[in-house]
C-alpha cells in the first residue's frame, strides 16, 4: 500500500509519521518540490519555532484563525495544542511557554524541531524526495497517478495534499484539475506602509495601542511598533489577518486611527487638563502625560504646533484638545503593505467545503486527504498556524492509515 504525501512542510511530515505509525504496512513517501524540507519550520520565530500556543480553552484558541476557526474548534477535539506538547514530550522535545503564549523548544533552536520530525520519519521508513514538484495527479479506479514536473510517476494508493500555501491562484491549477475548488489565494499577516506620516521619523518606537480601520469593524489592540516604512507589531498583523479580504478589495489603500491609550480606556481629556493646572511653569515638551513614549509626545507637540519653549500655562484650550486627539485618535493613511518577516502567509486555498470535516478526506475523491496551509485555514502569528498543522496533519494521516 503506497501513501504519497504532497508537500515536505510542517503538515506533510506529520501528518506521513501519523499514517506510518497508525499502519506499519503503509510505504509512506513525501514529495518535496524544493530541495530542502521543513524550510518554514526553520525560519519561525527567528530561527526558534513557534510549535504552538498555550492559549486555551478550544473555543478561544479557535478565535485566533480569521479563517477556518469553526472547522478547526471541532479538529481540536481529536488533536490540539496540549496533545502537540505531549506529542513532542514523548519524544523528547521539551517545549517552553513565553509570557505572550508563544511555545518553543527549550533549546530556542528550530534545528530540535526538524532533527525531531527527521528522526520520526526515518524511523518509520518514510521516504523523502525532494525536487520533486508535482505536475499533475489523476484518479484512476481506486488509485492515483501523480506526476512530477521531472516527468516522474508514482501509482499511489492514497494521497495527502499538503502543499502549503501558494501566493498565485495559476500554483493550484493541479487542484483544480481534478475538481477541487479553490479560494483565491491573498496575502495575510503583513505591515501597512504609511508612506506620507512624519511617524515614520519614530522608527523603533513601541507602544500597546489599538489600531482600527476606519469605515470597517475592524479593530485590535495590542503591541504596536513603528518601522521606517510605516507600522508592524501584533495589533497590526492581527488586524491584516482579520482585514485580509477587505484591505485586498480596498487595494491596500485606507484610512486608519490610533488609539495610543489601549491600556488606559478610562483616560479622558480632564485628565490633560489637571496635568495643565499641576505643571503650569513646566514645559509642555518636558511632562510627558500617561506613559507616553518621549518621542511620540514630541510628535504630537509638533503636529499641534506647541512651541519648543511653551509652558502648560500658555497652552490654550484649542491645543490641548488637539493633542489629546492625537493621543486617542491619530489619524494616518496606509498604503500599500509589507510581508511580515519570511513568515508568508495566505488565505485562501482548498474550499473547506471540499472537505469530510471528520477525516479530512475529499468528499469527492475517495482516498484523497488534506493537511495545513494548502487548506482556506490561516491564524494569526503566535503559534496558530503550526498547530493548524499538526491538527490537520494528525487527522489526515491517521485517516488516510485506516484501510
Amino acid at each position: 500500500m503506497i501513501v504519497v504525501v504532497v508537500g515536505g512542510g510542517a503538515a506533510g511530515f506529520f501528518s506521513a509519521i501519523t499514517c506510518a505509525a497508525n499502519n506499519k504496512k503503509a510505504q509512506v513517501i513525501i514529495l518535496e518540490k524544493t530541495d530542502k524540507v521543513l524550510s518554514k519550520v526553520r525560519v519561525s520565530g527567528g530561527g526558534r519555532c513557534n510549535v504552538t500556543n498555550a492559549c486555551e480553552p478550544n473555543e478561544a484558541f479557535a478565535s485566533n484563525y480569521p479563517r477556518g476557526g469553526l472547522f478547526l474548534l471541532k479538529a481540536f477535539n481529536t488533536f490540539n495544542n496540549k496533545d502537540t506538547i505531549t506529542w513532542f514530550n514523548k519524544r523528547n522535545v521539551k517545549l517552553k511557554t513565553e509570557p505572550d503564549g508563544r511555545m518553543f523548544p527549550v533549546t530556542d533552536n528550530s534545528q530540535t524541531i526538524i532533527d525531531c520530525l527527521l528522526s520520526e520519519a526515518s524511523k518509520y521508513g518514510i521516504e523523502v524526495r525532494t525536487r520533486s514538484a508535482v505536475q499533475s495527479i489523476k484518479q484512476s479506479n481506486n488509485s492515483y497517478t501523480i506526476t512530477t514536473i521531472g516527468n516522474t510517476t508514482i501509482i499511489a494508493d492514497r494521497v495527502i495534499v499538503a502543499s502549503g500555501g501558494h501566493p498565485q491562484l495559476h500554483q493550484y491549477n493541479w487542484l483544480k484539475e481534478i475538481g477541487l475548488t479553490i479560494e483565491a489565494p491573498i496575502p495575510s499577516l503583513f505591515t501597512f506602509n504609511i508612506p506620507s506620516s512624519p511617524i515614520k521619523n519614530l522608527m523603533g518606537v513601541s507602544q500597546p495601542a489599538q489600531v482600527s480601520i476606519n469605515k470597517t469593524s475592524y479593530s485590535y489592540k495590542g503591541p504596536l511598533l513603528i518601522t521606517h516604512w510605516g507600522i508592524s507589531g501584533p495589533a497590526v498583523l492581527k488586524l491584516s489577518a482579520f482585514a485580509a479580504k477587505e484591505l485586498e478589495i480596498k487595494k491596500y489603500i485606507f484610512d486608519i486611527e490610533i488609539n495610543w491609550l489601549a491600556e488606559q480606556p478610562e483616560i479622558s481629556e480632564n485628565d490633560l487638563k489637571n496635568i495643565r493646572e499641576q505643571h503650569t511653569k513646566k514645559l509642555v515638551r518636558n511632562v510627558i502625560p500617561f506613559n507616553l513614549p518621549k518621542r511620540l509626545w514630541e510628535l504630537f507637540c509638533d503636529q499641534a504646533e506647541v512651541r519648543e519653549f511653551e509652558n502648560w500655562a500658555e497652552l490654550g484650550n484649542k491645543k490641548l484638545q488637539l493633542l489629546f486627539s492625537l493621543i486617542k485618535k491619530y489619524p494616518l493613511s496606509a498604503s500599500g503593505k509589507t510581508t511580515f518577516k519570511e513568515e508568508f502567509v495566505t488565505c485562501g486555498g482548498i474550499a473547506l467545503s471540499n472537505i469530510n470535516e471528520q477525516t479530512l478526506e475529499s468528499v469527492h475523491l475517495k482516498g484523497m486527504f488534506f493537511a495545513g496551509e494548502a487548506l482556506d485555514i490561516d491564524g494569526i502569528t503566535g503559534g496558530f498556524n503550526f498547530q493548524a498543522a499538526w491538527t490537520t496533519g494528525f487527522i489526515a494521516g491517521k485517516n488516510c492509515a485506516l484501510f
